[in-house]
């Protein structure tokens, strides 16, 4: 269970924490541990020694995955989202899974002395094992994730498996009447993991040069939050995994994100704009643009790396509220009413896609005040205004809104940030309250789309990953291409 959770961890920076992975991950597992139970099986019915040996396998094989990770992700990048992500969890983490799925029959095996007591001895072995596994699941998730790394605990995991070979070895010599030359290749495999264990534990560092620059670099309880900077292009990113969620420039850090220069004109659209609520905090800038129209902005963010990260390199000062949590959970607490909400968590990689569902669109319908706005990012292709995605994410929220209006961010470019803008009542983009450059500039942005192939996504039903699927491969080969592969393997 240890190995299955860590390994999104070291597979999600390069492939995101997608439901693909995921399901890639438990497949690999259960492949791996059947395997297992079938050669343990075989072996224990071959010979009573070789216990040690199994686990002392395990705990190598264990030891050196953070230290192949960078050179399985580069050769599995080729194959794309779905397959990359299984073959390189089948690499990774299947030869390690398979030694332990062979301990069960093995230990069984020796506890059985009589046909009569097979039951209660294989009942006791794994009622212990599964027993040790929640202990192990919960002491991983609850309090040893949030201080250690994953490369840490990888390692840390398969020194103690080593050792323990190296204890059961002894217990084999001494109780089955072994010579101590019977212990040698558990002693060799722990001679091999630790001479290795310097070069494993330097493989991960972060590197250094004249193109990129990595500034900050946390492994947060939802991945790898980076700044990065690129000198010679005077810019500066915060990434989340293998997804951009914040630009700036190094030089006067002014926002290099298009998108959100169409945020900035939602305080001309209405004139009742006083409190909004930011949910997906990300470097902040929008924080500042609305501060200069006199809103006060809470925000909303659930990786406290990120927040860490706007302040101490994107100079973010909140002007509200600031609220480090899940949003589903967080905004049932708000009280509200607000202005304006902006939902900013739809990254080029994975969206939170239980965040765009009819339900979660309730919960911020009521936090809005009479006149209040919606604002919506959401990252797709336009495909001439058929992309069902798109299409579902504007049936959705006609579900709850009875007026939208959707502006693309690059006119002309086929793959794009689309801000949604949901109300209540009908934006007059001809008002004479917008200043006539402003009027022309949202205008030539705005958008019409064929919602005939959309879907209506909701907490019981939601098919936008698999929708998306397209969109998460180009994005991720996008920052790839730009950053370096380099960048996104622990």
């Amino acid at each position: 269970m240890v190995i299955e959770l860590l390994g999104t961890r070291l597979i999600a920076p390069f492939y995101g924490a997608s439901l693909y992975v995921w399901t890639s991950l438990i497949a690999v597992t259960l492949i791996a541990l059947a395997i297992g139970y079938y050669l343990g099986g075989i072996w224990a019915d071959r010979a009573r020694s070789g216990l040690s040996l199994i686990i002392a396998a395990s705990g190598l094989l264990t030891l050196i995955i953070p230290w192949l990770t960078g050179p399985v992700l580069l050769a599995t990048d080729p194959l794309g989202l779905r397959l990359g992500s299984f073959v390189s969890t089948l690499i990774l983490f299947s030869p390690s899974l398979i030694m332990l799925g062979m301990v069960g029959p093995f230990a069984v095996k020796l506890s059985t002395s009589a046909l009569a007591n097979v039951g209660a001895s294989t009942g006791s072995i794994y009622a212990v094992s599964t027993v040790g596994s929640v202990i192990g699941t919960l002491f991983l998730g609850f309090y040893l994730f949030p201080l250690v790394g994953s490369r840490e605990i990888f390692m840390g995991l398969g020194v103690s498996l080593l050792i323990l070979a190296m204890a059961v070895a002894w217990i084999e010599r001494k109780y089955l009447n072994k010579s101590i030359t019977t212990m040698v290749p558990t002693a060799l495999l722990m001679a091999i993991g630790l001479g290795l264990y310097p070069a494993i534990a330097s493989s991960g560092e972060a590197e250094f040069s004249n193109t990129f620059q990595t500034r900050f670099e946390r492994e947060s309880l939802y991945g790898w939050v980076r700044v990065i900077d690129k000198p010679k292009e005077n810019i500066r990113l915060l990434t989340a995994d293998a997804s951009t969620i914040g630009a700036a420039s190094i030089s006067h850090g002014e926002n290099l994100l298009t998108y959100q220069k169409i945020v900035a004109q939602i305080p001309h659209l209405s004139s009742n704009i006083e409190k909004a609520l930011l949910i997906g905090q990300g470097a902040g800038h929008m924080v500042a643009t609305l501060n200069k129209a006199a809103i006060v902005t809470d925000t909303l963010e659930i990786d406290l790396a990120v927040a860490e990260a706007a302040s101490k390199y994107f100079d973010f000062i909140p002007t509200g509220d600031r609220i480090i949590g899940d949003a589903r959970y967080e905004i049932r607490q708000l009280k509200g009413p607000y202005d304006l909400i902006i939902l900013d968590v739809f990254t080029g990689g994975t969206e939170p896609t239980h965040l765009l569902t009819v339900e979660a669109l309730t919960q911020l319908h009521n936090l809005l005040s009479e006149h209040g706005i919606l604002a919506l990012n959401f990252v797709s292709f336009l495909d001439q205004g058929k992309n069902p995605a798109l299409a579902s994410v504007s049936r959705t929220l006609a579900q709850v809104f009875s007026h939208q209006q959707i502006f693309i961010s690059d006119p002309g470019s086929d793959f794009n940030d689309f801000i949604f803008l949901a109300t209540n009542h009908a934006i007059n983009l001809n008002d004479d309250l917008i200043p006539f450059s402003d009027r022309t500039w949202l205008k030539q942005r705005l958008l019409d789309i064929d919602t005939t192939h959309g879907t209506i996504l909701t907490d019981n039903h939601s098919n936008l990953e698999l929708l998306q699927i397209r969109k998460s491969e180009h994005y991720r080969r996008m920052i790839v291409e730009s950053i370096g592969t380099r960048h996104f393997i622990r």
